[in-house]
């Protein structure tokens, strides 16, 4: 997808794609390990766009956490 693509996208739709760019990067990573990835370029493929959708989700704002107590230290 195009960076425009992902700029257009809400905050929750970003996530979704985020985990499922995480999902193949590690199918990509399994495959290469196993000696089944024909071209090593599609993991760093997907691994820059994978980046790129989490630069973007940082680029929104904070985001709350559900690991955080009310003094908004982590335990």
């Amino acid at each position: 997808m195009e960076l425009d693509e992902y700029r257009q996208m809400s905050a929750e739709d970003l996530r979704v794609k985020a985990r499922e760019m995480r999902e193949e990067v590690f199918r990509l990573r399994l495959k290469l390990k196993t000696n089944q990835l024909d071209k090593s370029s599609a993991l760093v493929g997907a691994r820059r766009e994978l980046a790129r959708i989490l630069t973007l989700i940082s680029q929104t704002g904070p985001q709350p956490r559900a690991a955080q107590t009310e003094g908004g230290e982590k335990k």
